[in-house]
């Protein structure tokens, strides 16, 4: 993936409303040596979502890509898109890739990448995701459908999780996370 040595592939996933973005975001601005993969998307941008949440795009250039195998994992969800494109290497200029996505996704990358650390957030309880949902605006029958995939993907994010942490404190969280990347790289 890059001209140096093995970077550290580490995969965020979790459930809708469990707070990969902000931590994803918190992480990249904490360790410089952390690069962010930015997911694409033909959803529509939520209101108060920041532009470079995703790349924003139309079904027709998302299609284009993927005909062009320009994705690690891509997957359909609530009838829209999402991919992870393939990294520019020239971008991550050595550093350790972070990878935010669903659990789908995780395990295509997985299968790709078998030295890829995969860590899977949970929620602190299921209420605390829907108050999450709701939060950043999501339509009731959107966040029913993320709140029903989420009970059935957590028993198998918990099987195939390098690591497993609940996002209950952000801070507490964002440190616990730091230290398992860490702890992975002095391993390699």
């Amino acid at each position: 993936m890059s001209d140096h040595p093995d970077p550290l592939i580490v995969v965020v996933s979790g459930p809708g409303g469990v707070g990969k973005g902000t931590i994803v975001d918190r992480l990249v601005e904490r360790d410089s040596r952390l690069w962010l993969s930015r997911s694409w998307t033909t959803r529509e941008r939520r209101d108060g979502e920041s532009p470079d949440a995703y790349v924003f795009c139309s079904a027709e250039d998302f299609e284009g890509r993927i005909q062009a195998s320009g994705f690690l994992e891509w997957t359909e969800f609530l009838g829209n898109y999402y991919g992870t494109p393939a990294p520019d290497t020239s971008a991550i200029g050595g550093r350790d890739v972070v990878l935010e996505i669903e659990l789908d996704g995780a395990r295509q990358v997985k299968q790709q990448f078998p030295d890829a650390v995969l860590i899977f957030l949970l929620p602190p309880s299921r209420e605390e995701q829907e108050r999450r949902l709701r939060g950043r605006g999501d339509p009731n029958d959107k966040i029913f459908a993320r709140l029903k995939k989420a009970e059935a993907e957590e028993p198998i994010g918990r099987e195939i999780a390098d690591h497993v942490l609940t996002n209950d404190d952000l801070e507490r969280t964002i440190d616990e996370m730091l230290a398992v990347i860490e702890n992975e790289r002095s391993r390699r």
